[in-house]
């Protein structure tokens, strides 16, 4: 399918701009120098290639030393119709697939800007301090000690958004780096206080569009955590176009992915 190959491959490019790359076989392993998890992942070398099966075990073993020799654990991120059997051609060799859930696209024109409730803003990312209250916002939101990023200036790398009720941090939401006009939206998260009162709809629509009008992208894609998530994406617009398979190996942050 098109439009998964040029999804997969606009994530590899956009990926790769801030990670040391391992390519082995159908596999490229991108490595951050970053210690969270979440950030060192695999992906397809070859997005809308077929791929010779009997290449997977010792492509998957050179990632997965490489992943190791840095204290990094294994996890994958493929779309099925970019590279149809990959994923399964991994759980064979002892990778766990977690999730297919559906890789979900809008384009500017489909994009649903939700209503701001009363007291509610949006705004963009643009310095430090800004930065370290949407990293909170989304520490809380995943229950997670140290997550989000360092502030960077140029939204074409990917910027965050912050939604404020009356004046406090309340939810937030990112874009990656554009590639190819492709950005995925990611990092969706409510402080708990906050959550079922659509602040994470308005996160999502608001970074969705300054991704289109800042960024430049012309196509943004995400994946749901859960099928109340899924209904939120799809009445901002957001439609159904591939699937995503997350993978990882057993232990390690396996109850972690989505």
């Amino acid at each position: 399918m098109e439009i998964a190959a040029r999804i997969a491959s606009a994530q590899l490019q956009g990926l790769s701009r801030s990670r040391r790359q391992i390519v082995a076989g159908p596999l490229v392993g991108l490595l951050s120098d970053s210690d969270l998890w979440y950030l060192s992942v695999a992906v397809a070398a070859e997005p809308g290639a077929k791929f010779d099966p009997e290449e997977v075990p010792w492509a998957l073993e050179t990632i997965r030393k490489a992943f190791a020799a840095e204290g990094r654990w294994l996890s994958a991120e493929l779309i099925e119709e970019a590279n149809p059997g990959l994923a399964d051609a991994l759980a064979a060799n002892g990778m766990t697939i977690v999730s297919r859930p559906p890789l979900l696209v809008v384009e500017p024109s489909d994009l649903v800007l939700p209503e701001f409730p009363a007291g509610v803003t949006a705004s963009v990312v643009t310095s430090a301090d800004e930065k370290a209250e949407a990293n909170a916002v989304a520490a809380d939101a995943y229950e997670m000690d140290g997550m989000g990023s360092a502030f960077q200036p140029e939204p074409s790398n990917g910027a965050s958004v912050l939604v404020r009720l009356d004046g406090v941090p309340v939810a937030t939401a990112a874009w990656t780096a554009v590639a190819d006009g492709v950005t995925e939206v990611a990092g969706v998260g409510t402080v708990h206080s906050h959550r079922r009162r659509g602040f994470g709809a308005v996160a999502t629509a608001f970074a969705t569009q300054q991704a289109f009008e800042l960024g430049g992208a012309t196509l943004a894609w995400l994946t749901p955590g859960d099928d109340g998530a899924d209904r939120v994406y799809r009445r901002l617009g957001y439609a159904p176009k591939a699937t995503a398979v997350h993978l990882g190996e057993p232990g390690g942050n396996l109850a972690d992915l989505r």
